[in-house]
């Protein structure tokens, strides 16, 4: 009983999430790291175009173990935040899928509180600041052409300076200018040279990033303008061990304990008396899909495909005798055509390519401002009606977001491949 103590002591030890917080030098494959451990999605912000009371910009942030990627970063982020779970000194990523205000505004702030932002010193005073190494980058931004016109020019017009490195990769279309910055101004003192403008391998950006724990593909997604869906794809895990099914074949054979370390990661144990112990199969890691603005996502589809979480917009519904704002000319084909029109999704919209995707989970997000997102009984019973929709398309549960609502993401439990 005290060796079985022991080893599961030692098992857990095994899967401590930890990733470092070191600056790094950007590529597409990044050193190896220890298992990303605990994975979580918090909702920083689910307005569509106009915040409300009880809605912010959109943004998201994935916490892979204790660091934290963001997707979006809409006016206001920075203070919602704040006010969340998410430590912001823990962002190493940002994500970015397209460049409208909603979901760009609140970049440059969050930059500059990141980076220890500032607006400079007066003559004859020295800043540091204007010395910052930007040999390896401190936060890795990644979005389509014009994300990085956006952020220098916006460092240079406030006169911010940093006091540390960023780096900009942009994801290049066929139809993109495939070289340069897009912008005349040179670079920020803070911004790395090694951002990469990254084309698209037959309309997809396969691997923008990648370690041996986690990777990121993209795939552009149809919007009013460029707009990008991301997925993000944990490596296969070790599988779950029994440790009873060992620790007498180990203990008969004089075996030390540390076989089982070999086999947690799936291996062949062969004993002293050539008995072979096989370590369990791995498990296939989480894939999680997080789209910006579609009215028609399928070009990321096949990218998307068994997703275990899908984060799909939901701009606007038809919910007669639920929503009082509905018009009596209004019928669902109508709002549909609507919606579409502005570049958005339905519900049933995203219902439908989630039973697609064959999604394990569909969480609703980017709802119009006049779909309240607090606790009061009309926002449940309005934000009830929206997840009925899709389901009556996905055939599964649905959940919508709020703001600070927040979801752990486990396994399936299946092989990998």
């Amino acid at each position: 009983m005290f060796a079985l103590t022991i080893v599961k002591t030692f098992l857990a030890s095994l899967s401590t999430p930890y990733l470092s917080r070191q600056p790094f030098r950007s590529m597409s494959v990044q050193a190896d790291r220890p298992l990303v451990g605990s994975l979580n999605v918090t909702f920083l912000g689910t307005a569509s175009a106009q915040p409300s009371s009880t809605r912010n910009h959109s943004a998201l942030a994935l916490r892979l173990g204790p660091d934290v990627w963001l997707f979006d970063c809409g006016e206001a982020t920075q203070h919602q935040l704040q006010k969340s779970a998410v430590k912001m000194g823990k962002i190493e990523k940002v994500f970015i899928t397209h460049t409208h205000g909603d979901h760009i505004f609140g970049l440059i702030p969050l930059i500059a509180g990141l980076l220890n932002g500032a607006g400079g010193i007066v003559e004859g005073g020295e800043d540091p600041r204007l010395h910052v190494n930007t040999e390896t980058a401190s936060l890795e931004i990644y979005g389509p052409l014009g994300t990085r016109a956006y952020i220098r020019n916006g460092l240079a017009y406030t006169h911010t300076h940093l006091g540390g490195s960023y780096v900009v990769h942009e994801l290049r279309l066929p139809s993109d200018p495939q070289f340069g910055d897009f912008t005349k101004l040179p670079h920020h003192t803070s911004e790395c040279l090694f951002g990469r403008n990254i084309p698209s391998d037959n309309t997809q950006w396969l691997d923008i990033f990648k370690d041996n724990a986690v990777s990121v593909s993209a795939a552009p997604i149809l919007h009013s303008v460029p707009c990008v869906g991301y997925v993000v794809t944990e490596a296969p895990v070790p599988g779950k061990i029994d440790p009873s099914k060992y620790i007498p074949e180990l203990k008969r054979t004089k075996t030390p304990l540390s076989a089982m370390r070999r086999l947690q990661q799936g291996e062949i144990v062969t004993l002293s008396d050539g008995t072979q112990l096989h370590g369990p199969p791995r498990r296939k890691g989480r894939k999680i899909v997080i789209l910006g603005d579609t009215y028609d996502p399928s070009p990321i589809a096949s990218l998307a495909e068994d997703a275990d979480l899908l984060i799909h917009e939901a701009t606007n519904a038809y919910l007669p005798g639920v929503d009082p704002n509905t018009k009596e000319t209004d019928s669902y084909e109508s709002v549909e055509a609507r919606t579409k029109s502005r570049g958005h999704s339905t519900p049933q919209m995203a219902g439908s390519f989630a039973k697609q995707i064959r999604a394990r989970k569909l969480i609703l997000n980017h709802f119009s401002a006049r779909y309240p997102g607090d606790g009061s009984d009309e926002s449940k019973v309005i934000m009830g009606a929206i997840a009925e929709l899709a389901v009556s398309e996905f055939g599964q549960d649905v959940t919508c977001a709020t703001d600070f609502m927040s979801v752990d993401i486990g396994f399936s439990d299946k092989n990998a491949s």
